[in-house]
């Protein structure tokens, strides 16, 4: 019987289906309002605990100086075990910013681990209803990818709001979510005194030019929500994927997963972005570097995918709408949008 190469890549299960019906577009994706000067925005935690209160003061100050005004949710600072407060309460902070009407987007204070904890005491029916960004990265990826599947609206992965947000972070959020543009995002050329540039590098696995669904975040939590019904559908997506403090052989056995789960086999294209320190602890002359295994797992599905875009645990990252219909050109490095991530 002869077999695509990428179907079976894509996971054990398609070897099975003699015919697959065509797949069902989805709803048309719904634009949260923009931002403006003077607008409310709610700080929740819905992760870690943040455990001192001038990180908090920073955080306020930081929102006031992007010409918002701050609004703490009712659990903000509090803390139980590792978790900014147990899941009831973390989750009804996300459901109270999103019924109040004078609170027009939510930024999460920071990641850690906690927001998959939080999905079934979310009301859906409610966020579906009530459309605004929320913003953030690295565990904040459990709520992005849920919202996709379950509220079909925008939202921003970028900076926490207690991230450094410097000149290229804000830069890239204040295009994305206040002026309603669609930028073109490209790491900037390095500055340092060599011969050969060694920051800001891209390595392209497959080149080519591909359009789809941005979709994606921290690859971990993407991993752990395989088969949890909370991922939205990845067909003909863009995906894009980062992590951090991860042996190349823990990447290995994330993106095997996402292969043989049927998501690889799926998309039109890739893009990896930051991993901040996953290098190998020592020397392991036996062992796969990073871009080993991504070269790996990604050229064989036949898509434009390419290591090395600025977002991740970094100190300056763009800011991806997901959702949204984009385009990546993994020769040149450029992830560009195709559609605005707002109203």
């Amino acid at each position: 019987m002869a077999m695509d190469r990428r179907a079976l890549l894509g996971g054990m299960g398609v070897m099975l289906v003699a015919a697959k019906a065509p797949p069902v577009a989805p709803p048309a994706l719904v634009k949260p309002p923009r931002l403006r000067p003077g607008d409310t925005v709610g700080l929740i935690e819905p992760a870690g605990f943040t455990d001192d209160g001038f990180d908090l003061d920073l955080v306020r100050e930081t929102i006031l100086a992007m010409g918002l005004k701050p609004r703490d949710a009712p659990h903000l600072a509090q803390r139980h075990g590792y978790l900014a407060g147990k899941d009831a309460d973390r989750a009804a902070d996300i459901n109270a910013m999103y019924a109040d009407p004078t609170v027009r987007a939510v930024f999460a204070v920071r990641g850690g681990w906690g927001c998959a904890r939080l999905l079934p005491y979310l009301d859906f029916a409610m966020i579906r209803a009530n459309p605004k960004l929320l913003v953030g990265f690295s565990d904040v990826t459990a709520l992005h990818l849920a919202f996709a599947a379950k509220a079909g609206f925008t939202t921003i992965h970028g900076p926490n709001a207690a991230s450094s947000w410097g000149k290229l972070s804000w830069d890239a959020f204040r295009a994305v979510a206040f002026d309603g543009e669609t930028p073109t995002f490209a790491n900037p050329p390095g500055m340092e005194d060599r011969l050969v540039q060694r920051t800001g590098r891209i390595r392209t696995f497959r080149p080519g030019v591909a359009r789809g669904r941005l979709l994606g975040g921290n690859l971990t939590v993407l991993a752990a929500l395989m088969g949890t019904g909370w991922l939205p559908d990845f067909t003909g997506a863009i995906l894009f994927i980062e992590d951090i403090d991860e042996a190349p052989y823990r990447i290995d056995r994330m993106l095997t997963q996402l292969a043989l789960g049927g998501v690889l086999g799926k998309l039109a294209g890739v893009v990896f972005g930051q991993c901040s320190g996953c290098s190998a602890a020592g020397p392991s002359y036996g062992g796969f570097t990073l871009s080993e295994v991504l070269q790996q797992h990604l050229e064989p599905l036949g898509v434009p995918a390419f290591q090395g875009a600025l977002f991740g645990h970094v100190a300056n990252q763009f800011s991806l709408p997901v959702g949204v219909q984009a385009e990546i050109d993994a020769g040149a490095g450029t992830i560009r949008l195709l559609e605005v991530g707002v109203a």
